[in-house]
């Protein structure tokens, strides 16, 4: 098996040693250079061809933004974004994610007994298995055109699960859905440091209003309420004919918290047939088993299809046990998410 060739672009030369000295005790990972700038690092991705990029958020002369959009037109590659543990770093890793970044890490972020960095790695392996496509000039998903406008909505649940390449495909998604949408839950796999910027550039992107998951509260028509990242999960329950959002304090399911299995459980016990659950991309296996569980008890189950997909594996585990009702590109999830509910 190649080792996954990383070029390294960060302002601080102390964080391209720690990244150079994390990524080096793996095996299957060469670093082929580090650059300060976007400038150095343009000659560089030419000369030496990286399968994988890592991008400060922040850097001097042309920021890791305005870097990553010529670099998705015009030579599209695996990019993972490298913040600081600030709120403007969280907000532009948010919106270099929806441009085509494939992962967003928090920078120098440490767990008691842990090295710096070290989870780095596995993130380069994800994200060296992505499939990258070309962003096309002019292309802006901020703006929307809600597909339902002045109508009476029955209120099935919907609920997403997504990972790898999920905010794209979420903003894709939602930015489509009607101000009086139905209640809607999501759960994707994304650092907590991120969560709150998330949920807030979803907010400024879509026309229903877009909130972080409270414990216990209700999920009401017109909500999209996204599951905070890394402490817990959430499961929604019903109580005297409402949705609520539950936060629970458990170890990771299928290595990840929230997971999407813990969702989609709890909505097929609580929803049954009054559901549609839609499993986004994302690498491994979470969701699947759960979506499962979602169709078995009545709910209509939607897939990304692998062409549209950064990575084609939740939605393939999910297809692959027969979990899945219709698998689509993703242009098509939405149309097809309000098609079905406005015949339930």
């Amino acid at each position: 098996m190649r080792p996954v060739s990383v070029l390294i672009v960060d302002d601080s030369i102390t964080a391209r040693s720690l990244m150079t000295v994390a990524l080096r005790r793996d095996p299957l990972i060469t670093v082929v250079g580090t650059a300060a700038t976007a400038f150095e690092a343009r000659d560089m991705i030419m000369a030496l061809k990286p399968d994988v990029l890592t991008l400060d958020v922040e850097m001097p002369q042309m920021n890791g933004l305005e870097f990553l959009e010529k670099i998705m037109t015009l030579r599209p590659m695996p990019v993972v974004m490298v913040s600081s543990h600030t709120r403007r770093g969280a907000d532009t890793a948010i919106r270099a994610l929806e441009i085509g970044a494939v992962e967003c890490y928090a920078k120098s972020v440490t767990r008691p007994g842990h090295s710096v960095y070290e989870d780095l790695p596995l993130v380069i392996h994800r994200a060296a298995k992505a499939h990258i496509r070309q962003t096309k000039k002019g292309e802006d998903v901020r703006d929307f055109s809600p597909i339902i406008r002045n109508s009476e909505l029955h209120s099935p649940l919907i609920a997403i699960g997504s990972s790898t390449g999920g905010v794209e495909a979420l903003s894709e998604v939602l930015r489509r859905f009607p101000v009086n949408c139905p209640p809607t839950v999501i759960a994707q796999h994304l650092p907590g440091a991120f969560s709150e910027g998330f949920a807030k550039r979803l907010d400024h992107l879509c026309a229903p209003k877009v909130r972080l998951a409270q414990h216990l509260a209700p999920v009401t028509q017109g909500e999209i309420v996204i599951a905070p990242g890394g402490e817990r999960h959430m499961e929604v329950v019903r109580r005297s004919g409402e949705i609520f959002t539950r936060l629970v304090e458990r170890e990771p399911v299928n290595g990840h918290r929230p997971s999407v299995d813990v969702l989609f459980d709890s909505v097929a016990k609580f929803c049954g047939n009054h559901a549609v659950g839609i499993i986004l991309t994302g690498m491994g296996n979470d969701g699947a088993q759960g979506l499962l569980r979602m169709r078995r008890a009545g709910a209509y189950t939607i897939g990304q299809d692998e062409s549209t997909c950064v990575v084609y594996g939740m939605p393939k585990a999910a297809y692959d046990i027969g979990a899945i009702d219709l698998q689509i590109p993703l242009k098509e999830i939405t149309d097809s998410i309000f098609n079905k509910i406005s015949k339930l």
